[in-house]
């Protein structure tokens, strides 16, 4: 077999004979090479795609790291989030524990009837389904939530507020002449003009005199202090209590005083025994009322008690 080399650079040609026996040599080297050639090249391709696919799962785990975590600090921003509400809504309840025994007790202060304001339950309410509206979502709840808190902040300081007045309103009502001296005996005598039992002149009485049973206790109608103790000319012993915003009142011809100068005083205390010590023609209490410096008539605050019958 003739192989025919033509070169254009070298500008000449040559001839290569082969014998049959090299051809079949040379063929038999090119068919053994094939496989080596085709595994070379099968493994390089191999590694490429390996380190190729090696390359895409790192990144699919970062990715898949990445998503926990993302997840992780979900669950824990509405973990946290969910304690807050929590908390919140235990601190409104407790806001509301503390309203409700304020509504009791401020309902009890005013005497208002018992089933008017019934703290306990839920105020009462009423209405026909119309089937109209919503599920509330979870903002339009949170705004809800901040909602009721600012209403429950507001109510709380008109309690307050409610409190303070009914609780001045009873300081008055203790400093202000209300009640009857004695609880014992009738009225002998009454405020205004009168024949004066000594001289059987027309005279001016300044007080009321309860007579009773001699050693009953006296008491204050009204709290204050003690500005006088001690005996005084034609009252005998006599118990005087200034109660502030221009009150005084008068307790004479008592047996014995029970409280001394200075000392304060509280509403219904006892203050002395009944006697009939200085000017007196037997056991009474002799009750003057003063305001601004003026005597007025007792009637008028011994009439504004509930135990005046």
């Amino acid at each position: 077999m003739n192989i025919l080399l033509i070169s254009n650079r070298l500008g000449c040609s040559g001839c290569i004979n082969l014998s049959r026996r090299t051809l079949i040599m040379v063929a038999t080297g090119i068919f053994l090479a094939m496989p080596l050639v085709s595994g070379y090249v099968g493994y390089r391709w191999a590694s490429e795609g390996g380190a190729a696919d090696g390359t895409l799962a790192s990144r699919m785990q970062a990715e898949l790291t990445q998503q926990r975590q993302e997840i992780e600090e979900a669950k824990r921003t509405a973990e946290e989030n969910l304690a807050a509400l929590t908390v919140r809504l235990g601190q409104m309840q407790a806001h509301v524990i503390r309203l409700d025994a304020l509504g009791q007790r401020l309902t009890k202060m005013a005497k208002l009837d018992n089933g008017e304001f019934d703290f306990g339950n839920p105020p009462a309410q009423g209405g026909p389904e119309t089937g109209e509206g919503a599920a509330m979502q979870l903002p339009d709840f949170l705004s809800q939530l901040d909602a009721l808190s600012t209403q429950l902040n507001d109510r709380s300081q008109q309690l307050s507020v409610l409190e303070t007045v009914l609780l001045n309103q009873a300081v008055q009502a203790e400093v202000v002449p209300n009640g009857v001296p004695s609880d014992s005996g009738f009225i002998s005598s009454h405020f205004g003009l009168r024949n004066d039992p000594f001289t059987g002149r027309i005279a001016m009485h300044k007080g009321v005199d309860l007579a009773g049973k001699e050693g009953s206790e006296v008491v204050s109608v009204a709290a204050g202090v003690v500005t006088w103790s001690g005996n005084r000319l034609g009252y005998g012993n006599m118990v005087e209590v200034t109660h502030g915003n221009g009150y005084v009142t008068r307790y004479g011809h008592n047996e014995k005083n029970l409280v001394k100068m200075g000392e304060m005083i509280k509403k219904g205390q006892p203050i002395a025994l009944m006697g009939s010590t200085g000017r007196s023609t037997g056991p009474h209490v002799h009750f003057e009322v003063y305001f601004n410096g003026q005597v007025v008539d007792p009637m008028k605050y011994i009439r504004a008690s509930n135990d005046w019958k």
